[in-house]
């Protein structure tokens, strides 16, 4: 203690005065006798934030010292201070900056946790390790340790507890609150061990939540831990965890440790955003990883404030709730989130009174808030106590205690607890009859029956009860016995007894007596009443009793008669006899060595009762063979009445008895197996167990056997069965990802994930977010992250080129491919698929343009169509056509197909087949030259083909002729022209489809066509009239030759150039021809004939028709012929003018021709060369001939070039420039000698110009070049070509070439100029020499390997300038499998390292697996390019194959099947294929299957009798190996039989019984058996026999062994103590005492060792002086008002003692009810007064708007009445 006098040294002068001069509070009558004046005021606090200490002081008054302290410190300004504020420490050290030390300016840095003086300013010296106090001790309030709440207060450091409060202890619990009881987290510990694998890098440990605390982490193996984090706003952070130390991760620190082969990671918390922790594989072994930490119950009760008063005056009450809040989101939520938590408990309402002050009489009649209606306030009411559920040693009784209100008329009803809950609910259960149970008390011993030897003892057991009251109650089977035998050491000198002599009656009758008392209890039992006198006064009697079976009723405590079945056990003897002594009246002395004892002394005693044999006990088994024992009774031999045992002589009790029984083999029966684990932690899950069919073998060696489920009798148990029926915590359930948003190039897949509770019937309750804590799975992923294969990106068309006329439309192609991370990439188009002509061109088509000078046309593009139909009748290779008609046409014909148009450019015609467009394919060819070409026809090429020139649009319709003149139905599909072919074979009905006929024009069915304008016509019109031609009966027999018989003659040439078919059958017409307009006539006129008469009729026409057809032709034909001796081309064609150089291919021959004397002989087509020297030409107009070079002058008017050409027959003329055909105009023109004339030719005209001259045995080309001014030319193609099979390829120069090693390249570079152009051949920029060089400037590449691969460019250069042209050379290396596997083995290994793997080959390998396992299959391959590797299972591609979960690798070459079944067992496949070929290599995976095998018999089951078997044994094997039998646990079992064995008589065994109990429950007993010699025959019967022949065979058993040699224990306890526990009642208490374990001996132990007895209460009730307390009530107050509603008054309630009559804590007065301490009072109408407040509060009422409610409008009507 410090002393004072009247100032403390060192206190301010100031200070000091203000304390004389400042008014003191009065001093308390403590500090009077004390002689201290009262406290100061509290200074102003050290700090203002942080935490500070304030001080007061007090004088001290007396002129002598006093006791105590004068000064005194509180904490203050408790508040966080603000992060830049800094610490307070290193503030105090900064002020000493500017002052010198030793000389010298330094910063000062704090020095903190000094352990010696924490107390001091010590600080350091930035940048050096100068360390010095600066001050002895540093200002108050200043933090003693970083890491504590401690402060120093004048140098010393004092304890601050939590609470901010100086001396304090109280701490934060694990949750972070003060003082806390940790209910507001929750401990999550746990354990992790990763499965990580080269597939599967990373994985998610745990999800710790927002403000978690105490976070400790120990990771133990070669894995790395790292962290993500994602704050409440959503942001996302990374922290790798690289290197040991301490850091902030979203404003938490986090400590880490990292060692070689373990990590520790530590947070304090709390934490200020969700940390997911996760672990990445870096190593091949598994790492295990602990955690625990403490989470926050993000959903907490929270209390409101108080609702508002009842009463506006006169006093009301008010209560608080509670709602729940969430403290993530700091709002309020449903109730329902903070019953998730069982540790959360709903805080009770409180209740206060308010608004006390009396209301004004001229308030007026107000109103009663809705809630002052409860009124009363509610209160609790129970029910009785139900019965006590033990009638001793501590039971329980319950009671029902609910809330419940009286409303004005008296009604009361049960509302909520929380209304009741201002007062402590009453208990509902509560301790009854805790009083000790009834327990034996045994006395003394009597003296021992005998003076010598071996005699017996006596002694009374009584039941006692607590009173110490002998009555009815104990366990019989805790009885202590009341006989014993005893040893007298005297020795006797008569015979020895061999029995212990039995005690006189008297004292056998006492014992016996007390032993049966018994007395009713709450479980039927017997209850015997007293015996009867003897029946006789002297010699031996009768006595009897009743005994009666009675129950303890303990609600009434009445005794209640039963039926004798009712209870159970032995009935008590109801009769007895007795002894009276001696008749002749003299007493007998008794002397134990006479025969004339308690039983055996009495006259014939001894042959009133005898032991005899009553039948056997129950076999001990019900078959298999069990034994059975002969009961011995003692009975009475004169009513054959079963005796105590204790009447018989035990010396004459008869041998046991054994025999064998059920020895008949046992049924078969179900062995049930243990219920596995719940499938399912809640909601409802599922257990199984094994249930089967067994049979018993051999009792002996326990051994079984399993059977077929149908060989059991019984209904078999159930093998399934409902668990964990049981709500379960809200989680996150996720659906099934959706589709990838795209095939290639990384896409995008959701999913919903939505926050479900599984309930206790298996269904779901979908919820909110915020109810499951966990952190939310990822609803959306990365997926198909394979690159795209290229694809060509078209632009849009750009404008039509021309503002009027006839236009075209480009745009242009990028060749792309989409990567994996879905980046697009442009690369070479080479690598694209070919992109057709049409794609990036179409014509357009404007308004007419009109020339200058002349009027504007108003015609538009026109097609010249001819409206026939065509029927070809015999085989010929190539027929012509113009669009506009119909054509039914034999299979394997060419048909050429022209469209001729007027004011329209050709290469501007598209076609279309049935609505699709068409492009060039290997089948069709479209050509630029307006008409379309189709090879053999196949029956796919049936259809409606357009010809389409701006607006104008023709159609020409296929139809095909099968087998027997029959129309060829259109196929469905594609099928193969064989399949086509093969409708010959077919009946008539299958081959030939007969369409209704439709009058109208063409249809197309609503497709494209239609839309565009087409006439609407099915193209079936004419199907049966042609088909009913082709059947005509009347046709000459050589004039149809089956087209079938045609094929021979494939190999010959064509009809139109077979001479000698020609002259076989002059007269045979290869296509008929008729118009359209004589049919649409014919079938109009079918159309108008009567119904009846049409058939005949149409008969009649299509007879006439046909006729009408031979004749015209052969007429024609013969007209053709007979001048000429030749016939023109079967073509039927309007004479018409050709405009282009591909129209003269279709002119018929001249008649000057026809008719110039005798036949020729044939000669390919030659073009007739003038070579010369290149020269400049300045004429106006220049002609040359083919072969020479033009170079065009400034003044060339015209050039005509001319091309002359011979051959039989005369070959064909057309021009092409730079590759293609020429667009003849009004300036180019074909002179009508095939001459090429230019008309002012201009710079777009210069190029190669090309003439072709064709006829039907080839074709010859010679080309010109027309320079300008003599500046070099170089004939270029722009073509890719693909070689993978020629031996040899030429190309033009600028061509791109692809092919195959080995192959012979020709580049040929054809140039001119004037001068000549000197030609120079470069490879890859470098000039190559004159060795590979050929004529006219060609380039060989003879046998082309990889190093010829490159740039190949030819310059033509002369005076005038150069020219460059350059061909790409690719050498393409078809896939094949490499030679070294090295690299793919590796791969395989780094991928899944355990995982089987096999390399696919072209002849194939196999892989045997198990079922479930995963396999990888690598596809070794090289090529260039790369190639493209496909995957296939059963010949379908793997990604169709449903079921099978796989991923594809490393580009391709590796394959990983997960989770194999039989089902996908098989081929695998890999094809791999580039531009140079393919390559197929196969592998074939084999899952192994485990099955049941019926093995040899087993062993007997026994060596003889008549229980042997032998059942046949049951084997598990995979592939011919045994494994275990679990495998097989899914799989049928083969049904067995058992088949009987060694069924023969056994040699003599021994037999034993059950052992019997324990003679002693503890403490070291004896238990006896019975041991025979058994010997079982073949037969089952089992036969005693003599002893000697079981010992010969085996030893015998032994028949006696120790038993319970535990130590004997028993419940001890000390006395009780003093009664001073808490008040129960009236003068009642609680008082105590010990209750421990020990034994007999008094040693003490555990209290385990006694669980098993029952305990001694430890508690009973007692009566206590300290408890005489009641309550005590002081008079009302006067009424708060005198009229209204609202009138209160109270009074004083307090707990007093009755003798001293002095108040006492109110707990001990609680088992009573507390007396009211208000009331309502003076409830009468006021009179009606000025409008005026008459509350203080009525501002804040207007503020809150309640002026609307009349309760607070009538309190407040002068403020609510201002406007």
């Amino acid at each position: 203690m410090e002393c004072c006098r009247r100032a403390t040294p060192g206190t301010p002068l100031l200070f000091l005065a203000f304390l004389l001069l400042s008014s003191r509070t009065a001093r308390s009558e403590e500090d009077r006798d004390g002689l201290w004046d009262a406290w100061g005021p509290w200074s102003e606090c050290s700090r203002t934030c942080g935490g500070g200490a304030s001080y007061s002081l007090r004088r001290c008054l007396s002129s002598k010292s006093c006791e105590g302290r004068n000064i005194r410190y509180r904490t203050c300004s408790n508040v966080d201070c603000p992060p830049e504020a800094g610490d307070f420490r290193a503030q105090q050290c900064s002020a000493h900056n500017d002052v010198k030390h030793h000389g010298q300016f330094y910063e000062w840095l704090p020095v903190s946790n000094d352990p010696d003086n924490p107390c001091s300013l010590k600080c350091q010296a930035k940048g050096t390790t100068l360390i010095v106090e600066l001050a002895p001790k540093v200002l108050d309030g200043t933090r003693c340790y970083t890491e504590s709440l401690d402060m120093c207060i004048s140098g010393l450091c004092q304890i601050v507890g939590c609470d901010h409060q100086l001396g304090s202890t109280v701490k934060e619990d694990n949750c972070g609150v003060c003082n806390g009881d940790g209910s507001t987290c929750r401990l999550v510990r746990g354990q992790y061990k990763s499965q990580l694998s080269a597939t599967k890098l990373d994985d998610t440990v745990v999800a710790i939540p927002y403000g978690s605390r105490h976070i400790r982490l120990v990771l133990k193996g070669p894995d790395h831990l790292y962290l993500e984090t994602k704050t409440l706003q959503g942001a996302k952070g990374e922290n790798s965890l690289s290197s040991t130390g301490t850091f902030f991760v979203d404003n938490s620190s986090v400590d880490f440790q990292k060692f070689p082969e373990k990590e520790i990671l530590r947070m304090t918390g709390p934490l200020t955003a969700d940390f997911i922790v996760k672990v990445r594989n870096s190593g091949p072994a598994d790492s295990t990883i602990q955690f625990i930490f403490y989470q926050p119950i993000i959903h907490r009760w929270r209390e409101t404030d108080f609702f508002p008063c009842s009463a506006t005056c006169g006093g009301g009450y008010q209560l608080t709730s509670a709602e729940c809040y969430d403290l993530r989101s700091n709002r309020v939520v449903a109730d329902q989130y903070c019953h998730y938590y069982p540790e959360n408990v709903k805080p009770k309402p409180k209740l206060q009174e308010c608004n006390l002050d009396p209301c004004p009489a001229s308030d007026g009649y107000k109103q009663i808030m809705p809630y002052d209606l409860y009124h009363p306030l509610p209160r609790w009411e129970a029910t009785p106590w139900t019965a006590c559920s033990s009638s001793c040693g501590g039971g329980i009784q319950s009671r029902a205690v609910s809330c419940v209100e009286e409303d004005i008329q008296g009604h009361v009803t049960s509302v909520e607890e929380w209304k009741c809950m201002y007062t402590p609910k009453m208990p509902i259960v509560q301790p009854c009859n805790i009083f000790d149970c009834p327990k034996w008390l045994a006395q003394e011993w009597s003296p021992c029956t005998v003076t010598c030897g071996q005699g017996l003892r006596y002694r009374v057991v009584l039941c006692i009860d607590h009173r110490g009251m002998h009555t009815g109650g104990c366990s019989p089977k805790a009885k202590p016995h009341i006989k014993e035998e005893c040893i007298i050491p005297t020795p006797c000198y008569k015979p020895k007894e061999k029995l212990p002599v039995e005690a006189k009656l008297p004292w056998y009758k006492q014992a016996q007596e007390l032993e049966e008392g018994a007395a009713v209890s709450e479980e039927p039992s017997f209850i015997p009443e007293a015996w009867s006198a003897c029946s006789v006064t002297c010699g031996v009697g009768t006595q009897v009793r009743m005994v009666r079976c009675q129950v303890l009723l303990s609600f009434s405590q009445s005794v209640a008669d039963l039926p004798v079945d009712e209870c159970e056990g032995p009935k008590p003897a109801s009769q007895r006899t007795c002894y009276s002594g001696p008749c002749n009246g003299e007493t007998p002395e008794f002397n134990p060595d006479e025969t004339d004892g308690l039983f055996d002394g009495l006259p014939d005693f001894d042959e009133l009762h005898d032991w005899e044999y009553e039948g056997f006990t129950k076999c001990s088994e019900s078959c298999g063979g069990g034994v059975q024992e002969a009961v011995v009774s003692c009975l009475n031999k004169q009513t054959r009445e079963p005796a105590d045992e204790n009447l018989c002589v035990t010396s004459r009790r008869p041998p046991q008895l054994l025999k064998s029984c059920n020895l008949d083999p046992c049924p078969a029966r179900w062995e049930i197996g243990k219920w596995s684990p719940c499938s399912l932690t809640c909601g409802v899950g599922l257990q199984t167990r094994d249930v089967f069919c067994s049979h018993l073998l051999s009792r002996e060696l326990n051994e079984t056997v399993i059977l077929a489920d149908e060989l059991c009798q019984q209904p078999k148990p159930s093998t399934v069965q409902a668990c964990n029926r049981f709500n379960c915590p809200p989680g996150w359930y996720p659906a099934q990802w959706q589709p990838c948003s795209r095939t290639c190039g990384g896409g995008v897949q959701k999913r919903e994930v939505l926050c479900k509770q599984r309930m206790a019937d298996g269904s779901f309750l979908e919820l909110p977010e915020t109810f499951c804590s966990a952190s939310k799975p990822a609803s959306q992923q990365a997926c198909k992250k394979d690159d795209c294969p290229s694809e060509w990106l078209l632009s849009e068309w750009t404008e039509c080129s021309t503002s009027c006329g006839e236009g075209t439309q480009t745009r242009s192609a990028i060749c792309r491919k989409v990567l994996k991370t879905g980046v697009s990439t442009i690369i070479n188009s080479t690598l694209c698929p070919p992109l057709p002509f049409s794609s990036s061109i179409r014509p357009c088509m404007l308004a007419t343009c009109a020339r200058p000078g002349r009027p504007s046309p108003k015609h538009s593009p026109h097609i010249a169509a001819a409206r026939k139909v065509y029927i070809q009748t015999r085989r010929q290779r190539r027929l012509h056509f113009v669009v506009g008609g119909f054509a039914y046409l034999l299979p394997k014909t060419t048909v050429v197909l022209r469209c001729p148009t007027r004011r329209f450019r050709k290469p501007l015609i598209t076609w279309e087949k049935d609505g699709q467009h068409l492009v060039s394919s290997a089948h069709v060819t479209v050509a630029p030259f307006g008409y379309l070409k189709i090879h053999r026809l196949k029956p796919s090429d049936a259809g409606i083909y357009t010809c389409s020139a701006g607006p104008a649009r023709e159609n020409f319709v296929i139809k095909l002729i099968g087998g027997n003149h029959k129309l060829v139905a259109r196929p469905l599909s594609l099928r193969s022209e064989e399949e086509a072919i093969l409708g010959r074979k077919a009946s008539p009905k299958e081959a030939l489809q007969i369409h209704k006929h439709r009058n109208g024009i063409f249809s197309t069915n609503g497709s494209k066509a239609e839309k565009r304008g087409l006439a609407v016509d099915t193209g079936s019109r004419y199907d049966d009239l042609v088909s009913r031609l082709l059947e005509q009966g009347g046709w000459p027999g050589e004039l149809l030759a089956s087209w079938e018989m045609q094929d021979s003659t494939e190999r010959n040439a064509s009809s139109e150039e077979d001479l000698n078919a020609e002259q076989a059958l002059p007269h045979l017409p290869f296509t008929m021809v008729v118009e359209q307009k004589r049919l649409d006539d014919l079938l109009r006129n079918l159309s108008q004939q009567p119904e009846e008469l049409r058939d005949l009729y149409r008969k009649h026409l299509v007879a006439q028709l046909a006729q009408e057809l031979i004749r015209s032709h052969v007429e024609h034909q013969d007209l053709l012929l007979k001048p000429s001796e030749r016939r023109i081309l079967p073509v039927a064609l309007p004479p018409h003018k050709h405009v282009s150089g591909f129209s003269s291919a279709l002119r018929t021959l001249s008649s000057s021709e026809a008719s110039s004397g005798p036949r020729r002989p044939q000669r390919k087509p030659a073009i007739l060369r003038k070579i010369s020297a290149a020269q400049q030409l300045s004429a106006s107009e220049v002609v040359t001939h083919l072969g020479q070079t033009v170079a065009l002058a400034s003044g060339t008017l015209s050039v005509l070039l001319h091309c002359e050409a011979v051959g039989n027959p005369r070959p064909t003329i057309t021009w092409a420039r730079n590759g293609e055909e020429i667009q003849f105009s009004d300036r180019i023109l074909l002179q009508p000698d095939d001459s090429l004339q230019i008309l002012a030719p201009v710079e777009a005209d210069v190029g190669f110009y090309t003439c072709n001259a064709t006829n039907a045995l080839g074709y010859d080309s010679v080309s010109i070049a027309v320079t300008l001014a003599g500046k070099p030319l170089v004939k270029a193609s722009r073509m890719t070509v693909v070689n993978t099979e020629k031996p040899a390829v030429t190309v033009d120069v600028g061509s791109t070439i692809k092919t195959v090693p080995g192959v012979n390249v020709t580049i040929n570079c054809q140039v001119a100029g004037v001068p000549e152009a000197e030609l120079t051949w470069y490879r890859n920029k470098s000039k190559l020499g004159s060795l590979h060089h050929l004529h006219e400037g060609s380039l060989l590449l003879a046998n082309v390997s990889t190093s010829d691969q490159g740039m190949y460019s030819c310059r033509a250069a002369n005076l005038h300038g150069e020219l460059m042209e350059n061909t790409q050379l690719l050498i393409l290396d078809p896939p094949q499998v490499p030679t070294q596997l090295e690299d793919i083995r590796n791969l395989l290994s780094a991928t899944g390292p355990n995982l089987p793997s096999v390399l696919t080959s072209p002849l194939g390998t196999q892989l045997v697996l198990d079922p479930g396992n995963s396999a990888l299959l690598g596809c070794p391959v090289k090529g260039h390019p790369t190639p493209n590797i496909t995957w296939f299972h059963g010949g379908q591609p793997i990604a169709t194959a449903t079921g099978l979960t796989h991923h594809i690798l490393a580009a391709g070459q590796i394959l990983q099947v997960a989770n194999l079944s039989g089902e996908f067992q098989g081929e695998f496949s890999c094809l791999a294929q580039n531009e140079a070929g393919m390559l197929v290599q196969k592998a074939s995976l084999v899952i192994q299957d485990y099955w049941w095998s019926v093995d040899r018999l087993a062993t007997c089951s026994a060596s003889c009798g008549n229980r042997g078997i032998q059942q046949p044994r049951l084997r598990c094997l995979l592939n011919s190996t045994e494994v275990n039998p679990t495998h097989c646990a899914g799989k049928i079992r083969p049904a067995v039989q058992p088949v009987a064995c060694n069924r023969r008589d056994c040699p003599s065994r021994w037999m034993v019984t059950s052992w019997s109990a324990c003679t002693r429950s503890c403490g070291g007993g004896v238990q006896t058996r019975r041991v025979t010699c058994q010997k079982l025959k073949a037969s089952g019967i089992s036969t005693p026999v003599s002893n000697d022949m079981c010992s010969q065979l085996a030893k015998r058993p032994v028949d006696t062994q120790a038993c319970n040699q535990h130590l004997c224990v028993e419940w001890a306890f000390s006395s009780w103590g003093q009664c001073n526990g808490p008040c129960i009642g009236p003068h009642l208490a609680v008082q105590h005492r010990q209750v421990f374990c020990q034994t007999r001996d008094g040693i003490t132990l555990p209290s385990e060792q006694c669980s098993a007895l029952p305990r001694p209460v430890s508690t009973q009730n007692c009566w206590s002086e300290a408890c005489s307390v009641h309550w005590r009530v002081s008079l009302w107050t006067l009424c708060t008002a005198t009229c209204g509603n609202y009138g209160f008054q109270s009074r004083r309630v307090e707990c007093v003692h009755a003798r001293t009559n002095k108040a006492v804590p109110e707990h001990l007065c609680s088992w009573g009810p507390r007396p009211a301490n208000w009331q309502r009072c003076n409830i009468t109408p006021c009179e009606n007064m000025e409008c005026r407040d008459t509350t203080r509060y009525c501002e804040k009422v207007k503020q809150l708007k309640l002026c609307q409610l009349s309760q607070f409008k009538s309190r407040c009507c002068g403020t609510c009445g201002k406007v």
